[in-house]
């Protein structure tokens, strides 16, 4: 078994980040992922490095890791160079020596990731393409340090996503994602696209309290009429957000924010809701209130 077999994607996240810190310090964001599989492959694998990252027209896909032809050695990453988002570009090339340090030897003729590859983070959605993402967020955005930047429990706007999204060189969404893997507080965000539902996330906070949108194995899910991203939303409420009343997503009342990614032609909505009611905060572990006990 390789040493790529069995490292598991945050393994290889935290050996660079430790090496990042120790040589670059605090100040070492964003992470220049270009320069950092370069260089690190071809100390780790003189004879199998990554030899060549370069942008190219990619009309059907935004990344991709290719072995190199007969007569040379090693691997190269492409990204599609139309992508105008600069944290696009590096998140991607992050997915990219992802795949290299993961799973180069089990896919000996290249790998090749669309848009959705991306920006499902679900472990459902595609093995090999999850542990690239969970590699690609953990290396670009450490938890301990995004955790400094804004604290578990606190409310979020979309300036503060968004300042840490210019901190680690990533996208709005990316950003948006990382965050909802580790708050405290009740969240979901909802990503849809011509009214539809195409998935959602909540976070561990939120699922606990059964606050949570199915969507795998069902009929495509309407977007709520009432909500921002169902039509109420302008430029004014659009990353100010608004409170919606009890019945728009869910039984109780939430907070709305909505980003729209153009690159991915997608809308991602936001929603914060209060801390957790009393039935839940108040019980012996299986949702039964010991006031009932």
């Amino acid at each position: 078994m390789t040493t790529a077999e069995k490292m598991t994607p945050q393994k290889w996240a935290f050996q660079l980040t430790h090496i990042l810190n120790a040589y670059a310090g605090p100040d070492r964001f964003p992470v220049d992922v270009k320069s950092l599989a370069r260089d690190y492959s071809h100390q780790k694998y003189p004879d199998d490095p990554v030899s060549m990252i370069k942008g190219a027209p990619l009309p059907t896909f935004d990344g991709g890791l290719y072995k190199a032809p007969p007569g040379k050695k090693g691997w190269g990453i492409i990204y599609n160079d139309s992508m105008q988002s600069k944290g696009r570009i590096n998140y991607t090339l992050a997915h990219e020596f992802g795949h290299y340090l993961l799973h180069r030897n089990d896919y000996p003729n290249g790998i090749e990731c669309g848009e959705q590859d991306l920006v499902r983070w679900d472990s459902d959605y595609g093995q090999i393409e999850h542990q690239a993402n969970v590699f690609a967020a953990n290396l670009l955005m450490p938890l301990d340090d995004y955790r400094n930047q804004i604290a578990a429990k606190t409310k979020v706007d979309l300036d503060m996503i968004g300042g840490c999204a210019d901190r680690y060189g990533v996208s709005l969404t990316a950003a948006i994602l990382r965050w909802i893997e580790y708050t405290e507080r009740r969240a979901v965000i909802v990503v849809s696209r011509d009214g539809f539902i195409l998935w959602a996330r909540s976070s561990k906070a939120a699922f606990r309290t059964g606050i949570y949108i199915k969507t795998a194995g069902r009929p495509p899910v309407a977007v709520p009429q009432n909500s921002l991203a169902g039509g109420l939303l302008t430029s004014e409420n659009q990353r100010v957000g608004i409170i919606l009343p009890a019945g728009v997503w869910f039984k109780e009342s939430c907070e709305e924010m909505v980003v729209f990614s153009e690159q991915y032609d997608f809308t991602i909505s936001v929603l914060q809701l209060d801390q957790e009611p009393d039935f839940f905060t108040n019980t012996n572990g299986y949702g039964v209130p010991t006031s009932a006990l």
